[in-house]
């Protein structure tokens, strides 16, 4: 089965050809739904003046070579293509994609290997809700290049490494291991975190302990790196405990932190200063990729390595997009990191290039990630303006889901089951369903809403659908009929749902997992609307209308549970 739109698009290129010639061939149909027909074709209007005709006798001429075509086509107004498939051609598709295991989802060729850096919480800090989208964004990409068949390299590029582990290091000897564990664990990073700078600010005997501490760090002294070791493992152990409630793919596997580039750091100098791609600066080694420039019109710098020797953000990022395209074999990198960091990413991509390090083979993308903003439209805080820990938000979308489901009888075991997973569709997919560069404002009474574009009203429109199995008695699984899309209705969902196929495919190759949430979205929209207008177990329903009506929401089941488990968000068999 193919994509209605794709295989438009290919039989008007096709007359186009015919009509005016094969250099014509590639020209865009401009083939959009239409309210008057199924699509409408609007490439004669933008021919017409190319070749010198009206909009309207380039529109006959295109017509006249769609004869084979398996619907109809009408010329309407100036120049427009009215395009109506038939309804045998519509079912037919659909029944080969009840029948097709990926539901019409291809596979890439050649697969590629896709490096995806996400999630990258800040290990000397709390995981706060800063590290909600790259986290789920990230995942959701993950999960749609794997689809597809790519090899897909997870690198959660923790911030493992640096001064501050001096300080907390010597917080953790002060207060004693198993008490920095047991706070660790327990989600207290920030103030653990605190704790540390305020000694370090108010004890000179403790600065100098914890610079001291850096030193012995940076050389790779084992007893401070099994400290190191100590802390990172119970840091390590509650992001985890995040990440199982998130229900995303990441795990200690994928860890990619800071502290793995710090032995290639100083040779990423070397080689850069060696290859004159890098320049002294102030005493600071620099790159100055061209076409940037500061507010003062000079060049602007991407420090490599700073005037008193130290390192920082553009020396690891270098040693990373070299390690990945050289160790790691990638085809594309894709950067899930936060709008703010454009111009960093730019410039890196760019001092890459200069060097060698990124060749026009390997793609490296900066998947800018919006700010989630409160009710109040500024970024997202506590009352006391400090970061909501993740945590927390996510335990509160649980509490919300459990209220919204309290008193439909189930047992608490159950109650609770279902309940996390509203939660975290209502979260997940508020953030999935909005452009990834984009603000949007976190506001948890419309997250968890079942009406509208929200998780849970996705969830309820799979949950509907299994209702109507169970009362039919038999599994989605068995609903194999031949599908019949005679009512508008039938013939509206069925016809949407060819597309799933080529959107996924379009959504992995663009980035872009907001246009699948719109694509699922308007599935429910459908299915409410056939629900409404085609009974399908009701008394009066003949038994062949029966099957047939449940062969088509088996299918639309499918695609809602599919699409939503490409974005990682759960779906309850009940609501």
């Amino acid at each position: 089965m193919t994509d209605p739109q794709i295989v438009l698009t290919e039989r008007v290129q096709q007359a186009l050809a015919r009509a005016f010639g094969p250099e014509h061939a590639d020209a865009d149909p401009l083939i959009r739904p239409s309210q008057f027909a199924d699509f409408q074709a609007n490439v004669a209007m933008s021919l017409a003046k190319r070749l010198r005709r009206s909009p309207r006798e380039v529109a006959e001429a295109i017509t006249a070579e769609l004869s084979d075509f398996p619907g109809t086509v009408e010329v309407s107004g100036p120049g427009f293509l009215n395009i109506t498939l038939s309804d045998a051609w519509v079912e037919s598709e659909a029944r080969q994609m009840l029948a097709d295991p990926r539901l019409g989802v291809g596979t890439v060729t050649p697969a590629q290997t896709v490096v995806i850096d996400y999630s990258a919480p800040n290990a000397a800090k709390e995981m706060h809700v800063g590290h909600l989208r790259t986290t789920i964004v990230g995942d959701s990409l993950a999960r749609l290049h794997e689809h597809l068949g790519n090899k897909v390299i997870r690198q959660n590029h923790l911030g493992d490494w640096g001064t501050p582990f001096g300080m907390l290091i010597e917080h953790l000897l002060d207060i004693g291991e198993p008490a920095a564990v047991a706070q660790l664990e327990a989600g207290q990073g920030t103030e653990f975190y605190q704790a540390a700078r305020a000694k370090f600010d108010g004890d000179e005997a403790f600065k100098t302990r914890a610079r001291a501490r850096v030193s012995t760090l940076q050389s790779g002294d084992p007893d401070t790196l099994r400290l190191w070791h100590v802390f990172m493992d119970a840091t390590v152990r509650f992001f985890n405990k995040v990440y199982d409630v998130l229900g995303v793919t990441l795990t200690d596997a994928d860890i990619a932190g800071e502290s793995m580039y710090n032995p290639m750091l100083q040779k990423t100098c070397d080689d850069l200063e060696a290859s004159g791609t890098a320049v002294l600066s102030e005493g600071a080694l620099c790159v100055f990729p061209p076409g940037f420039t500061g507010s003062d019109d000079k060049p602007l710098p991407l420090i490599i390595r700073k005037s008193d020797g130290g390192y920082g953000y553009a020396t690891t990022d270098m040693a990373a997009i070299r390690y990945r395209v050289h160790d790691l074999k990638a085809d594309r990198i894709l950067y899930v990191v936060g709008n703010e960091q454009a111009l960093h990413f730019q410039m890196v991509f760019a001092a890459a290039k200069e060097a060698g390090w990124l060749p026009d083979t390997v793609q490296a993308e900066h998947v800018r990630i919006g700010m989630m903003l409160g009710n109040d439209g500024r970024r997202f805080k506590t009352r006391s303006g400090e970061s909501v820990k993740l945590m927390d938000l996510l335990q509160e979308a649980i509490d919300r889901a459990a209220k919204l489901i309290e008193d439909r009888g189930y047992d608490e075991a159950t109650q609770r089951e279902i309940a996390h997973a509203v939660g975290m569709a209502a979260v997940k997919y508020a953030d999935l369903s909005v452009s990834h560069d984009s603000e949007y404002v976190f506001d948890l009474d419309r997250m968890v809403a079942t009406t509208g574009n929200t998780g849970p009203y996705m969830q309820y429109a799979t949950a509907r659908i299994r209702s109507i199995f169970r009362r039919a008695g038999i599994s989605p699984a068995d609903a194999t009929a031949p599908i019949v899309l005679a009512a508008p209705a039938e013939r509206a969902l069925g016809l949407h749902l060819l597309g799933f196929g080529e959107l996924v495919a379009q959504v992995t190759a663009a980035s872009e997992p907001h246009r699948l949430c719109a694509f699922l979205f308007q599935t429910a929209s459908l299915l409410s609307t056939f629900y409404e207008e085609c009974p399908v177990i009701k008394e009066g329903v003949d038994p062949q209308t029966r099957d047939q009506r449940l062969a088509l929401c088996a299918l639309t089941l499918r695609v809602l549970e599919t699409g939503l488990d490409l974005l990682g968000v759960p779906v309850p068999e009940r609501m």
